[in-house]
């Protein structure tokens, strides 16, 4: 009996395809399966626009290169400027036949997937959103170099035996700054020193002045002078940076109609975290930015938060995701549901992390930890009595991402029943309830309650 010899095909979606696997020394482009079709290029600028050349010559119209590094940030915007549509693939949907690695065949097996259109892109923001994103995260660097030195600003202060961080919060505060650069000049006696204590300070002069007899080590005390310095140098730029940041948010706010029309009234009852640019009213950028919705009407986001979104996602970005699952997805903050035979086999949240995800967990863990209560708090204490605090956070954070989805894309808006109440107000509030409680359980009227006052 003869066996009947049948060949799978599969159809092709991108007939004017090419893949690119991209290095960092060399480019490998593939524009067919056959040896003739693959080329080696070089990664200076020259090199990029032969890649376009080339491409053009033998009429591509779509390209797909995995997102490797930063490596192929220049080859990407030289293509778009040349009319290429370019897709940017995760480096594990491209992933090659075991035993068969290498760039000559990585590349073709690229222009092939893509070819047949088995390759999805990858989530980029506009350019605008890009530079917004690079000035914040070279922001959130220098703010992690900052804490770096005031550690080691702490050590030094230890060693010296001078326990600042014994009777004042924060060393880099107004009263432990004026403390340690007249420490830096020279200044020995602990009772001078306390004199430079600030109003705000809960310690007391004297209290201060017993944690300030040094040892007089020189050693540690130009290390520590070493330090201030660089403390110093690293807030210059940080300054630089948050102007950086205005002019840019000032710029694509001004550039919209639509979004400079709008204006809100300041938060009173939001902290404003002391990491968090100066010169910036968040409050009102945030809601200019995002056409007149108010993301800060949700308890626990910050200001930090609403600038995270901004220069992470930005509002057209929020907007691609077709469905707040999506975009919940997209920051890692849904379940990846594993199913076989009819069972799943694993339900974890898959791995991988980014800054708006660190953002929206900070956010869920700020909610945790309200004391009053509100919808949010109550979710987060159900599920931390469940499942514990970790699964807690990250359930409320992937709330939060549907919630910030459906304002940005439905304007809905975020309503909570309690409401935000001053803290004088609050207490009040609850003196109020109690002594009607009281009134209530002994039968008392207004008369009596005035008697007893008084």
């Amino acid at each position: 009996m003869d066996q009947k010899t049948e060949s799978l095909s599969m159809e092709i979606v991108n007939p004017n395809a090419a893949g690119i696997d991209i290095g960092s020394r060399s480019h490998w482009v593939s524009v067919g399966q056959k040896e003739k079709d693959i080329k080696e290029f070089g990664v200076f600028n020259e090199d990029l626009q032969s890649i376009a050349d080339w491409l053009d010559e033998n009429k591509v119209t779509t390209v797909a290169m995995e997102s490797t590094g930063t490596y192929w940030q220049a080859l990407y915007a030289v293509l778009i400027n040349r009319g290429f549509q370019v897709i940017l693939c995760n480096g594990k949907f491209t992933k090659n036949i075991k035993g068969r690695k290498t760039d000559i065949q990585d590349c073709a097996w690229i222009q092939k997937l893509h070819s047949i259109g088995l390759l999805s892109g990858s989530f980029l923001p506009d350019e605008a959103t890009e530079q917004l994103r690079t000035y914040c995260r070279h922001r959130a660097n220098l703010l992690d170099m900052a804490a770096s030195t005031q550690k080691k600003m702490q050590k030094y202060l230890r060693l010296l035996n001078l326990r600042l961080d014994v009777v004042v919060n924060d060393i880099c505060g107004l009263t432990g700054m004026a403390i340690i650069e007249a420490i830096c000049k020279g200044e020995t006696k602990p009772e001078k020193l306390a004199e430079l204590r600030h109003g705000n300070c809960r310690k007391s002069e004297a209290e201060i002045a017993k944690a300030l007899e040094t040892n007089g080590r020189m050693d540690y005390l130009f290390a520590l002078q070493q330090e201030l310095d660089m403390y110093k140098i690293i807030q210059t730029k940080i300054t630089a940076c948050d102007t950086e940041i205005e002019k840019m948010l000032n710029k694509i706010i001004d550039q919209d109609d639509n979004k400079r029309q709008h204006y809100i009234d300041k938060k009173s009852h939001k902290r404003i975290n002391k990491n968090t640019p100066k010169n910036i009213d968040l409050n009102i950028v945030g809601y200019q930015y995002f056409e007149g919705v108010d993301l800060m009407e949700i308890e626990g986001f910050s200001h930090g938060t609403i600038l995270h979104l901004i220069s992470e996602v930005g509002l057209e970005g929020i907007k691609k995701f077709q469905t707040a699952k999506q975009f919940a997805s997209w920051l890692r903050l849904a379940p990846n549901n594993k199913k076989t035979g009819g069972k799943i086999i694993s339900s974890k949240v898959p791995k991988g992390s980014n800054r708006l995800k660190i953002a929206l967990r900070n956010a869920a863990n700020a909610i945790g930890n309200l004391k009053d209560s509100t919808p949010l708090r109550d979710f987060f204490q159900r599920i931390n009595f469940k499942k514990g605090r970790v699964s807690a956070i990250s359930a409320t954070a992937r709330k939060l991402a549907v919630i910030v989805w459906n304002m940005v894309t439905k304007g809905t808006r975020y309503i909570n029943p309690e409401g935000y109440l001053f803290l004088d107000q609050k207490r009040k509030l609850g003196l109020v309830k109690r002594i009607q409680k009281q009134i209530d359980k002994f039968g008392l009227t207004s008369e009596d309650l005035e008697v007893i006052i008084n």
